[in-house]
């Protein structure tokens, strides 16, 4: 992981006379401030009041929202990002990596003079608004926009264009707005995950009998209403089973991050590892393809909370494959992607 800062930071930007240059926007989901309850109840009003993560009646929502859920739950997740948290940085990681991607990602684009890369937070900061207000600033007169998801998902990608075009509503004089598609199947994608699956499994002095491919759920709700997002989902594991050559067996789809009394995708991921290790599974390791960073989601629910209940029901080996990060192969997928879509502009 590296510790470079982006080419083109906050302090580097300040106001341009030049126009004619192209941003680059990497967008994730976002990250609290700090691990206090402020901090938390803070981010989890910005994510949780958002209509495309929940879709329910504000009418049914709010009072359990306002009443219970942010009353309860800061201490809860702080407690979990605490374990998690990069205290060398006193941030998270996924901010960390983000920063680091956007970084790597100006330099892989040295050829590219006219290209400014920066970065931003769906929720929490620094904010996408604040961001398209730097990048307009230094001069650019074209965005990129891209949401750092493989897979599609309303409550993902769409929240992140969304909030992108409410802030150009309020622009006078608005830059071109492109938006990066998913890349659920894309080779280059694919082949890293591969490399990722087969790097982290040689240094090990073990096999795994199971390899779980744990994705982050949605509302089944979500999905019957024509989110594609279990689709590519269940695209993206099959492409890999193919390219690694396991069966259907040996590398199977989970869904976690589950919240609320709705129906989510099945199968759940913590329910398949307690059941896999009752069932005399003794070895497994678990990936998440859907997350291009490390996060509380990987780091916290996957290798520490899957793990142990993996353990207390009868496994013997765990292991977490790490997600791509800001690795070489990982790095070089979002370069594919941000070259591809930058064609007609640069």
């Amino acid at each position: 992981m590296t510790d470079a800062s982006p080419a083109h930071t906050s302090t580097d930007f300040g106001p341009s006379t030049e126009a004619g240059k192209v941003g680059v926007l990497l967008v994730n989901l976002g990250t609290p401030d700090g691990t206090d309850y402020a901090s938390m109840r803070r981010y989890l009003r910005e994510f949780l009041t958002d209509r495309r993560v929940i879709e329910w009646s504000r009418f049914k929502w709010y009072p359990i929202l306002f009443g219970i859920v942010l009353n309860t739950r800061p201490q809860k997740v702080g407690k979990a990002y605490e374990l998690i948290w990069n205290k060398d940085r006193n941030e998270s990681y996924l901010r960390t990596y983000t920063r680091s991607q956007a970084a790597l990602m100006a330099k892989a684009l040295h050829d590219l003079p006219n290209v400014v890369v920066d970065w931003a937070m769906r929720y929490g900061q620094p904010s996408i608004a604040a961001r398209i207000d730097a990048l307009k600033e230094a001069g650019c007169d074209r965005i990129l926009l891209f949401p750092l998801y493989p897979q599609y998902a309303a409550a993902t990608t769409a929240t992140v264009n969304d909030k992108a075009f409410e802030k150009l509503l309020s622009m006078r004089s608005q830059p071109a707005l492109r938006t990066v598609p998913d890349y659920h199947a894309d080779p280059v994608y694919i082949d890293a995950l591969a490399n990722s699956v087969t790097g982290h499994l040689a240094t090990l002095d073990w096999e795994p009998e199971v390899i779980l491919a744990s994705f982050h759920g949605i509302p089944q709700s979500y999905s019957d209403k024509g989110d594609p997002y279990y689709g590519q989902c269940l695209t993206t594991t099959r492409l890999l089973r193919e390219r690694l050559g396991l069966s259907e067996k040996k590398l199977i789809v989970t869904f976690q991050s589950r919240f609320g009394p709705e129906e989510w995708l099945r199968p759940y991921t913590d329910k398949t590892v307690e059941q896999l290790a009752k069932d005399g599974v003794k070895r497994i390791a678990v990936m998440n393809p859907g997350f291009v960073s490390d996060c509380l989601e990987t780091l916290e629910e996957i290798a520490g909370q899957a793990a142990e209940s993996f353990h207390h029901n009868g496994g013997e080996k765990f292991t977490h494959i790490p997600c791509l990060n800001d690795g070489a192969d990982g790095m070089r997928v979002l370069e594919t992607v941000v070259r591809r879509e930058l064609m007609g502009w640069v």
